[in-house]
């Protein structure tokens, strides 16, 4: 069957075809009955508008590139946050009736492939996650003056907007639980350095540990639990008698946990251990995992709210999101 027209609904409705054309774009210049009567006939003829020649009028592709700044073998892994961002945003997205890109850039190459596609005007706007220092996304897109919002503060200094948690006081109020539990060698095992995150939650427990008369003993991973593990030994090789450990997220802190199981080392008894993130895995460990709740569907529902407000051009302000100490039997 031929597809129905523009002109085929005017016909049905017995108005102008630019007329359709308003209504079809969703401009308020036609009159309520009017309307009623052109819906009534793009829903007879079964007519569906023309995206590309919609978006010619609208100047809107209603689409959102979900940029993660990490390959694939990272993002489809054990870790929960990105499935966690990318289902939540979806749903916030899909809610306002925008379609979600994902895109993938790990390399200098994918940056430039995903530079050319949001420049070629593929997208209305961009949100980015999991980026590093060195990242040259923020800035690019900055210049080309598209609607950017970051899933946490940018490593690089970048006038774009953002939506993080308090990193800094979440680390603060963890290490704090351990010197009220009376630990004497509180170790850290410290995120990538080149992430802000990893970099607040550091100056976090350096904070606390410099009002008080213990020394700091850092080890650094890159969020994975293997990395946890080992940076678990070389603590314990570094320092046999620390007797507690703040770990930057809770799937380095599983792995902290097995190591220091090998090592024979009880939990809470000789090592106090405290994660963050409050992933669903922390519930379970052995013994289940005191952590700093990072509100991850909260922060990624701000940041749609953030880039919806920055399409409009309105003021679109950084948004901090508190953290909370969840206790359990590990520290």
């Amino acid at each position: 069957m031929k597809r129905p027209t523009l002109e085929a609904v005017a016909a049905r409705a017995g108005v102008s075809r630019a007329t359709v054309s308003r209504v079809v774009n969703g401009l308020s210049t036609v009159a309520p009955h009017i309307r009623e009567t052109v819906l009534h006939a793009i829903d007879e003829l079964g007519y569906v508008p023309n995206s590309a020649a919609r978006s010619l009028v609208t100047q809107r592709t209603d689409s959102i590139a979900l940029v993660v700044s990490e390959p694939p073998t990272r993002v489809f892994s054990e870790d929960p946050l990105f499935a966690t961002v990318i289902r939540s945003a979806s749903i916030e997205l899909e809610a306002a009736d925008k379609q979600v890109v994902l895109m993938l850039a790990s390399s200098a190459r994918s940056h430039a492939r995903v530079e050319r596609y949001i420049a070629g005007g593929h997208v209305d706007g961009a949100m980015l996650i999991s980026m590093h220092g060195a990242d040259p996304l923020p800035a690019a897109l900055a210049r080309l003056r598209v609607p950017v919002v970051s899933y946490g503060r940018p490593a690089v200094p970048v006038d774009i907007p953002y939506v993080d948690n308090d990193n800094v006081g979440g680390a603060e109020t963890a290490v704090r639980r351990l010197v009220e539990l009376g630990r004497r060698r509180i170790a850290t095992i410290a995120g990538p350095q080149d992430m802000i995150g990893g970099q607040d939650r550091l100056t976090g427990y350096r904070n606390v540990l410099r009002d008080s008369d213990r020394r700091s003993i850092v080890a650094v991973g890159d969020f994975t639990r293997e990395s946890g593990a080992v940076a678990m030994r070389q603590l314990l090789h570094d320092d046999p008698a620390l007797d507690a450990v703040f770990v930057a997220n809770d799937l380095m802190a599983v792995g902290a946990l097995q190591s220091l199981r090998q090592a024979g080392r009880r939990v809470p008894d000789d090592v106090a251990v405290i994660g963050f993130d409050d992933i669903e895995a922390a519930k379970y460990t052995d013994p289940p995992l005191t952590t700093i709740r990072h509100p991850v569907t909260e922060q990624a529902a701000a940041m749609v709210a953030l880039l919806l407000t920055h399409l409009e051009g309105a003021p679109t302000p950084p948004v901090i999101l508190p953290t909370e100490l969840i206790l359990r039997e590990s520290a």
